[in-house]
């Protein structure tokens, strides 16, 4: 069993092996051809098990907190899920990574973490990357999954500090208490989908690998790394997802939205440095 507490360094490699285990949803959800909320329920229903078998229980309460990361958590995957059908996977990943915006001021708001100098700068990076991505000719559905990757930030952001908050407690329970939300929420729209050994071994992998393991990672690194730091080490997986989509399906973004992509981590890069430097001090 992987070790409830663990030190700094060892939190920093448990975040890149979630980030990259994150990145491979690309390729899988493109391919799955399930409607979004019986990807969730799916998905949830194998990555519950790795939840079950860390925590061999279910809790009988769940704090407030874990109830606004379940529910974030949930959220975010649905929209995330939606908008890659939607857009291009580069556009919904990065697009989704806008969440350091939303991290500094929900941050400050709930933890009273206050944000740097750099750390407002880079905001104003982020948004004018943001806005690259819709300088692209996009069909209505293309821009519809733009907003709903936006969206997903927001949601990933209250899920970040909400596990943050969690610090001193239990955030693995907030992610099995999500996979029993996402199988209630979409469990009917499961038996509508076409069950082939094909779907069953892509929603085995996300669910297992690419959500469990992943999130079990994050839920002992997020107890040491503060929320904003997080999402910053975790850029490792919108780097690394439109890559794997475009080198086994081909699938390629816009220029504008590639360069959006870079102005966007050039932002989350400026504030990494920065929280880095001012941990030193």
């Amino acid at each position: 069993m992987i070790p409830a507490a663990i030190d700094r360094r060892k939190a920093i490699l448990f975040l890149i092996i979630a980030a990259v285990l994150w990145s491979t949803s690309g390729i899988f959800l493109k391919t799955l051809n399930w409607q979004p909320l019986a990807v969730l329920a799916g998905r949830s229903l194998f990555s519950s098990l790795v939840f079950l078998v860390y925590l061999r229980r279910i809790p009988r309460r769940f704090t407030r907190w874990q109830w606004i990361a379940a529910l974030s958590s949930v959220l975010t995957q649905l929209l995330y899920i939606t908008a890659i059908q939607m857009t291009t996977a580069a556009n919904a990943i990065f697009l989704q990574y806008t969440a350091p915006i939303y991290i500094l001021l929900l941050g400050y708001w709930l933890l009273r973490e206050k944000p740097s100098k750099a750390d407002w700068v880079a905001m104003l990076v982020i948004f004018a990357g943001l806005g690259l991505f819709f300088g692209d000719r996009l069909s209505p559905g293309g821009f519809t999954g733009n907003l709903l990757a936006i969206i997903s930030g927001v949601t990933m952001a209250l899920m970040t500090v909400a596990m943050r908050a969690q610090k001193d407690g239990s955030p693995a329970e907030s992610f099995l208490l999500a996979n029993l939300l996402g199988m209630l929420l979409g469990g009917y729209f499961v038996f509508q989908q076409p069950w082939t050994v094909a779907n069953w071994g892509a929603i085995a992998y996300l669910g297992i690998f690419q959500i469990g393991l992943a999130f079990l990672f994050y839920s002992l690194a997020i107890k040491v790394i503060p929320a904003l730091e997080a999402t910053l080490i975790g850029t490792l997986e919108p780097i690394l997802n439109p890559v794997w989509v475009f080198l086994l399906l081909g699938e390629m973004p816009g220029p504008l939205a590639l360069l959006g992509g870079v102005v966007v981590l050039g932002g989350v890069v400026i504030s990494s440095i920065a929280s880095a430097r001012t941990e030193q001090e």
